[in-house]
This record gives structure tokens, C-alpha cells and sequence, in this order.
């Protein structure tokens, strides 16, 4: 049994993080060098059977705390061992309950996450092309025969505006485009403390 999860768990974890190298950046709406991946499955995280229950109200709290990425790994752990100890004769299906509710979490912030990195991509890509049409604007008028300066006064300004929050959301995107990676390998470490705790 625990040669078996631990395989499983290794395809898992194959499965979950995905190397940056493996990008493909064709799709304007994904600006992340890390590839886009689609939804999670539980199933492959959690190698036992799963019902479609959410864990008792009693586990709930510890469910929620394993979702909650400010809870590091180590609390996490502890948190787990000291429910184990406190409610004793546990089985595989109400750990797998409480994996599943915590699971569910995880993957609804990532969901939330992705459509946000692609409203984001959508946003740079409108600036860009705003900032393109001032440039242009800008070439236009210093080539007029009568240039108008005020216009090209207040072009210069949004265009330094407009510049400056593109490179800063451009610096802000490596951080962005890890949080999805981030909750995956999330899932995949609340998987494997939770499955210590299963009977074997």
C-alpha cells in the first residue's frame, strides 16, 4: 500500500508542477512563461477512493486552515498530527474527506487566479496598443508643419504615464504567474500529509 501512494504521489507530483520550459506562449491571453495548464483532478493527487462529501463540520476548520497558503507546510503538518491525535480510529475515507474539502479550495483560488492573469494579459495588451497609437500620434504632429504643442505636451505625459504602469505590471507578472504553480504544489503537499495519516 505505501510503495503504491508513494508512486502514485510521485506521478502526482510529475503531474502537478510544470517546468517553465514547458511554456508555450502563443495564446496572447496567457502572458506567463509557465504553461497554462487546465483544471486540477483530485483523483490524481489522492490515490483512494472519493466520495463527494465535504469533511464534518468538526474537520471543516482543519480543511480550511490546510487551504490557506499563509498556513505553511510545517504548520499544516502539525495541525494534521494534532487532529489525528484528538480524534483517533479515523479512516481513509474521512481523510479523504477532508483532503477533498481542503482540495476544493485550493482549486477555486486558483480558478480565480487564472481568470485574473488572463484579465491582466488583456489589460497590458489594451496599453500597449494605447501607448502605441500615442507614439504615433506624437510622430504626427512633430512632422506637421505647425506642430501643436499643447496636444503633444499632454501626449508626452500620458505616453511616460502609460509607460510607467505597463514595466511596473510587467515586473509585478513574475509574481503573479507563480501563484498558480504555487497552489498546485499546494494541493499536491496537503495530499501527501494528509495521506501519512491514512491506515494502512
Amino acid at each position: 500500500m505505501k510503495a503504491f501512494v508513494s508512486l502514485v504521489c510521485l506521478v502526482a507530483a510529475a503531474l502537478v508542477v510544470v517546468p517553465a520550459s514547458a511554456a508555450d506562449n502563443a495564446d496572447p491571453d496567457w502572458p506567463c512563461i509557465q504553461r497554462r495548464t487546465g483544471a486540477m483532478s483530485p483523483g490524481v493527487l489522492w490515490p483512494l477512493p472519493l466520495g463527494e462529501a465535504d469533511a464534518k463540520a468538526e474537520a471543516s476548520d482543519l480543511a480550511v486552515a490546510l487551504a490557506l497558503r499563509r498556513v505553511g507546510i510545517e504548520e499544516a503538518e502539525t495541525r494534521v498530527a494534532a487532529f489525528a491525535g484528538n480524534h483517533p480510529g479515523l479512516g481513509a475515507a474521512d481523510w479523504g474527506a477532508i483532503f477533498l474539502s481542503a482540495f476544493k479550495r485550493i482549486d477555486r483560488d486558483r480558478e480565480r487566479v487564472l481568470a485574473g492573469i488572463v484579465r491582466y494579459a488583456r489589460s497590458q495588451i489594451a496599453l500597449a496598443a494605447r501607448i502605441d497609437a500615442a507614439h504615433t500620434e506624437m510622430a504626427t504632429l512633430e512632422a506637421a508643419k505647425t506642430p501643436d504643442f499643447d496636444r503633444m505636451d499632454a501626449l508626452e505625459e500620458q505616453i511616460d504615464w502609460d509607460e510607467r504602469i505597463y514595466r511596473d505590471r510587467e515586473r509585478a507578472l513574475t509574481y503573479v504567474c507563480e501563484t498558480p504553480v504555487l497552489l498546485e504544489k499546494r494541493a499536491y503537499a496537503v495530499a501527501q500529509i494528509l495521506l501519512k495519516q491514512v491506515p494502512q
